[in-house]
């Protein structure tokens, strides 16, 4: 009897190639996320590798920590597309294409011939997908920026902090929400291409992202007339929510909900605390929030931070650790979710401990761990695949065109 062969898997995005010609993050974590299931990435970048490589470098070519993250499973064509043999190689890569991803301003896309209208005359099928600081429209629209613009812009900045010192994350969420959208974006374009046969340009914004992501509080002000004020790491909508010192180090807890306040009121022994009309609901334990902190933080100077967590742990009442980043990837959770995927770079210390679309598909599985690429890795294989001959590609170089 002749055993059944087993059917090859195929990757959800496996035959869509996709142009990165993205920066810092927005762009290029948006392209990541599609290279994780099988998409065919190629990033663009200036001979000699764009100022986004070299961020925080950790490696020997000056490759830094976060372009390691954002190019992982990616191939590296070196270009100067604003050159007339440039626009010549771009036109052969859209031709090829299904989606250009590029988060530059409106006016620097045209420039480049990578406005949507310039790459549907090449290719009636592309998908451009681009982000800017604050989209086309509107008297802002020409100006450029960054994750903190959002921010700042957003309505949480000055929510975040002390009264008279307002604080922004130091972790870039708007870039890579904004990154998210696009993907998602990009996907909904693909499914609405199989209909149509054509492409369509995806758009997002970095005002836009950080809105959405603070739409609850300015949703609060508008409907409640509340203009609430910076109260430091305490939550406007629960309580005891905060950050707490123990012995040792400091713990975080966010009591959300009737029941889970109740458990917490008996670990701390102030099981009057529910039947208070003070602390009758979640937006009146944020109101009220400074007093059950008080008592939180008493309970928990009197413990190691291990002590409190367990307590916490067996009540059923949400806490962690504060955690340094050296920290964070250590934890045996992360371990046991398979989270870090380590990936060699040529000339880091060590490999890197990259961790991808933290999303697992039931039935589809994401392309083993691959590196991101040096500066112009692939760029003789690709023009190879676009027709240039070895000459051609020397007379390329030659001229640093790549």
């Amino acid at each position: 009897m002749v055993a059944k062969q087993e059917e090859k898997h195929v990757l959800p995005l496996t035959g869509i190639r996709v142009l990165d010609f993205g920066r810092y993050i927005a762009g290029p974590y948006c392209a990541a996320l599609l290279a994780d299931y099988g998409a065919d990435v190629i990033r663009i970048e200036a001979p000699g590798g764009n100022d986004d490589r070299f961020t925080v470098p950790v490696a020997a070519d000056g490759s830094g920590a976060m372009f390691l993250q954002m190019n992982r499973a990616k191939r590296s064509l070196t270009l100067k597309p604003a050159s007339p043999e440039g626009r010549g190689i771009v036109r052969r890569l859209v031709e090829t294409a299904d989606v250009v991803v590029a988060n530059l301003p409106h006016d620097v896309l045209v420039k480049l011939g990578l406005d949507h209208d310039s790459l549907s005359a090449i290719n009636p099928r592309i998908i451009l997908a681009t982000a800017s600081a604050f989209g086309r429209d509107g008297p802002l629209s020409r100006n450029v920026g960054f994750d903190a613009i959002g921010q700042a812009m957003s309505g949480t900045v000055h929510l975040t902090g002390t009264p008279g010192q307002p604080h922004r994350a130091q972790v870039n969420y708007v870039d890579f929400g904004t990154a998210l959208h696009l993907a998602f974006g990009v996907l909904l374009a693909l499914r609405e291409r199989e209909a149509t046969g054509k492409g369509q340009c995806v758009s997002g914004s970095l005002l836009g992202t950080a809105l959405a992501m603070s739409n609850g509080l300015t949703i609060d002000e508008a409907l409640n007339g509340i203009e609430r004020q910076p109260i430091g790491n305490r939550s406007f909508g629960s309580a005891p929510t905060d950050l707490f010192r123990t012995r040792d180090g400091w713990i975080v807890t966010q009591i959300v909900g009737g029941p889970i306040f109740a458990r917490w009121a008996a670990l701390v022994e102030r099981p009057e605390l529910p039947a208070d009309p003070r602390f009758a609901s979640d937006i009146l334990r944020g109101d009220n929030g400074e007093e059950l902190s008080v008592i939180m933080q008493g309970w928990c100077i009197a413990r190691t931070s291990a002590e409190a967590l367990a307590e916490l742990a067996e009540a059923r009442v949400p806490a962690a650790p504060v955690l340094k980043p050296g920290e964070a990837l250590a934890q045996p959770q992360v371990a046991a979710m398979g989270l870090v995927e380590p990936v060699a770079y040529p000339g880091t210390p060590a490999p890197a401990p990259v961790i991808r679309a933290p999303v697992d598909l039931s039935a589809s599985a994401k392309i083993p761990p691959c590196r991101a690429p040096q500066v112009g890795e692939h760029s003789d294989a690709i023009l190879a695949e676009l027709g240039y001959d070895a000459d051609a590609i020397s007379a390329l170089r030659a001229q640093r065109i790549i």
